[in-house]
């Protein structure tokens, strides 16, 4: 939209034949030794929207149909995309391989298309295509100065995983087309959408013919076709790689037996639950991981009739005695017979589980109560593209006066909004009404992994460490059994399961960061790089649908066992990505850690403790006590006991009135940074995740301001603070300093954005152009479709 004013210049020029010097004065430019470009006739040329085709302007310059010779001023290999090029460098740039990392293909004198400082620039470079990612190797190294602080050892800022990759798109006679199969005609430009929103330009034009058929076929053959699951990267490099144990990650793998004894004891959740081994060998069933904990109650027999489903398995203990439950629900279509059977089986269950010491259940079926799947796919496919620039500032600021409207048509922040209310409503359960909760779905591995996982965070505080929410999404999503390779649709054989379930679960959690920041130890740069780890395929964590799976691909095709054992990266060990300069980034300056207590203390102040957590009962309202089902002489309650749990449920009314009170009462009360949180979930609590979704587009840049700033002055006084305890530790032992860990220098934080650590220092939009009609919109509500284009400059404005 900016350059329609001088587009127009451009044609009026080309059609009188002679340029005006003023309309052309920004392409008098220095040219790099480009070769020429390919035949226009062989291959259609792309070019930018609003802008005539290269094949028009060189008919109508170069003496088509009567026309006169143009002027050499314009008559150049630069085409009307406007690329200021770059000097190709000759320095040779070395490409690094991980172990295990193949060269597939490659092409040469490529141009990488970027938008800055509002005009379209290209660098010169090569387009390398590898069996674990797409590389352009450039001139845009950093100088010492810009030199991001934040990089990442696998990844560069020009690399691409494979299964990063979302779509991939030519450009044909100005036409964008999706790019799949067996192509018959190779575009000039090359679009690639990024899952994690970043979207690169290449520019094929100057390219040989035959090596555009070889980057173009490779990189769509290697990214878009099924695959089977050991063709994957991931074998490659485990094979490949050299052991690198790390022996300083605290996280709780949750893959022994003891990890789930020393959780059951750390929640107090032994006396009612027990760990179970019978799984071991997967002869229960292939989804359930090789130990899990179930009610003491519960023999055995009953949890092998049904490979598991019906069976109550426990995820946490709240501190009054109430835990928390999921369970895989039977099919809902089936016959008569087989649908009595596991009614009175799950009545069997229930009756079981009711009984000293449990207390009251409530099941709640997340499949009817949430959206499904496909419901979640929807939306946030309808939302990413609100994100997807295509390198063209206008595009972003097209959007910014419908920006409201379109972000509430995705629906995707509705739908963390029902997540965040749902685990709100479990919540206030466990904690007022000390009521047991049980989650029900059909596999129990999706839904029932966000809602579990964010009372967990909402609840305990131990799970806000770290190391406590790693542990926490290797409990509930690695051993719970969530498709990881199903739901990112890693090996591209079937997009209908594909579902963004865990990046759901990380916005509900970022929504608890940003509104709390001081009672979690990590931060939202911490959630942003553990979603961008999704799609690195050196690590198994996210590489599996089930423990079975990767246990079952664990060993390799060699003739010696233990030579030819995958020995798989865990995604925990950040020092595979990150020096531990970057590291300190991921951790929160402002978090401090909870006062432990010696035994007297705990005594005297266990009552008030609890009194903190949960939230006072109104006289009107009985509280159900945690011996509900021991007054055994009560009649009523001892027929109850074999009846549907689902007639224990209040109405709609009630539980409506109940979660305001506990909502509202909660929100009136200083809050406790280690004890219970309860985000607010109104229009205005629930924002978008800026730092993830908007830090490639240089317009939604705030230089020096936002969350950076008070960052870059809390990393100032923390580090005045230790070089006075460094002075302080000499004086009194030389030896203490040592290994004390430092933190990094935010060089010139005056020119750092918004969205640091990932935006670039140098990349941001100087003089966005805005039409006027934006203003006027503003007061009059039209359609600024239906205005004429008018354009001001925002510094005269200001």
């Amino acid at each position: 939209m900016g350059g329609v004013n001088y587009v127009s210049r451009r044609r009026a020029a080309l059609q009188s034949e002679e340029p005006d010097e003023e309309s052309w004065e920004e392409l008098v430019l220095p040219l790099p030794p480009l070769p020429p470009p390919r035949p226009l006739a062989s291959t259609a040329a792309g070019s930018w929207a609003g802008q005539e085709a290269p094949g028009a302007m060189l008919g109508k310059g170069a003496g088509g149909s009567g026309a006169k010779p143009a002027k050499p001023s314009f008559v150049s290999y630069v085409s009307p995309e406007e690329i200021h090029i770059k000097e190709p460098i000759e320095k040779e740039v070395n490409l690094h391989l991980l172990p295990g990392e193949l060269l597939l293909c490659e092409a040469n004198t490529v141009l990488k298309c970027v938008q800055e400082d509002g005009s379209n620039r290209g660098a010169c470079g090569k387009l390398i295509c590898t069996n674990f990612k797409i590389a352009f190797l450039g001139d845009e190294s950093a100088s010492d100065d810009n030199e991001p602080e934040f990089k990442n050892k696998i990844i560069g800022e020009n690399d691409i995983t494979l299964h990063c990759i979302d779509h991939i798109y030519g450009v044909y006679d100005e036409k964008k087309k999706s790019l799949s199969g067996q192509l018959k005609k190779y575009p000039d430009k090359l679009i690639i959408y990024c899952k994690d929103l970043r979207v690169f330009h290449f520019c094929l034009r100057y390219t040989k013919e035959e090596e555009v058929k070889r980057i173009v076929s490779g990189i769509v053959h290697h990214s878009q076709t099924p695959k089977l699951l050991k063709r994957l990267f991931l074998f490659s490099y485990a094979t490949a790689a050299p052991t690198n144990a790390d022996t300083q990650n605290q996280t709780v793998m949750f893959d022994a037996i003891k990890d789930w004894r020393e959780e059951l004891e750390r929640t107090k959740g032994n006396m009612k639950y027990k760990v179970l081994s019978a799984n071991e060998a997967y002869k229960v069933s292939e989804k359930l991981p090789l130990y899990f904990v179930v009610p003491m109650s519960l023999s055995e027999e009953r949890i092998l009739q049904y490979q598991g489903r019906g069976i109550p398995i426990w995820c946490w203990s709240c501190h009054n005695g109430a835990s928390l439950l999921k369970m895989s629900a039977f099919p809902k279509e089936q016959e008569d017979n087989t649908s009595q059977m596991h009614k009175i089986f799950l009545d069997g269950v229930y009756k079981t589980i009711n009984k000293p010491p449990y207390e009251v259940l409530k099941t709640d079926d997340l499949s009817s109560s949430l959206p499904s799947l496909q419901d979640i796919q929807a939306a946030y496919t309808r939302f990413k593209q609100l994100f997807l620039i295509d390198n063209n500032s206008t595009d972003f600021w097209d959007t910014d006066v419908k920006w409201f409207s379109l972000l509430e048509s995705t629906n995707w922040l509705e739908i963390v909004r029902r997540c965040l209310k749902k685990a709100i409503e479990v919540v206030e359960y466990l904690e007022e009404q000390n009521t047991n909760v049980l989650l029900v779905e059909e596999n129990a591995s999706d839904l029932c992994c966000v809602i579990s996982s964010l009372v967990q965070v909402m609840m305990d505080s131990h799970y806000r460490t770290k190391f406590g929410f790693q542990s926490l999404i290797q409990k509930e999503w690695v051993m719970g059994g969530h498709c990881f390779l199903d739901r990112c649709n890693h090996l591209r054989q079937n997009d209908k399961e594909e579902a963004p379930v865990f990046l759901l679960f990380l916005d509900c959690v970022w929504q608890l960061v940003q509104q709390y920041p001081p009672a979690f130890e990590f931060t939202e740069t911490y959630l942003t790089v553990l979603s961008d780890s999704l799609y690195i395929p050196i690590f198994s964590t996210f590489f599996f649908n089930s423990q079975h799976q990767k246990d079952a691909n664990m060993s390799g095709e060699g003739h010696n066992a233990q030579s030819s054992h995958f020995r798989f990266l865990t995604v925990w060990d950040w020092s595979v990505q990150f020096e531990p300069k970057a590291q300190v980034l991921l951790n929160n300056p402002l978090y401090v850690d909870k006062p432990k207590l010696d035994k007297s203390q705990r005594k005297t102040t266990r009552f008030k403790h609890h009194r903190q957590l949960s939230l006072p009962l109104t006289q009107t309202k009985s509280s159900p006590k945690r011996g509900f089902f021991r007054e055994e002489t009560d009649h009523f309650i001892k027929n109850i006991l074999g009846k549907r749990i689902s007639k224990l449920i209040n109405s709609s009314d009630e539980l409506h009135n109940n979660f305001s009170e506990f909502y509202d009462s909660w929100h009136c009360k200083p809050v406790d940074f280690h004890g219970l949180l309860l985000p607010h979930i109104e229009g205005p609590g629930i924002k978008v995740w800026a730092q993830r979704y908007l830090r490639w587009i240089p317009e939604a840049q705030l230089l020096g301001g936002g969350t950076v700033a008070t960052a870059t002055k809390i990393l100032d006084m923390i580090e005045e603070v230790q070089r006075l305890q460094k002075k302080m530790d000499e004086k009194h032992s030389p030896t203490v300093t040592q290994g004390r860990e430092a933190l990094p220098m935010l060089r010139n934080s005056a020119r750092l954005s918004s969205l640091f650590p990932f935006a670039l220092l140098q990349r941001h939009s100087l003089k966005p152009v805005l039409p006027t009609s934006t203003w006027k919109d503003l007061e009059d509500e039209d359609d600024l479709a239906k205005r004429d284009d008018e354009f001001v400059d925002l510094s005269e404005v200001i």
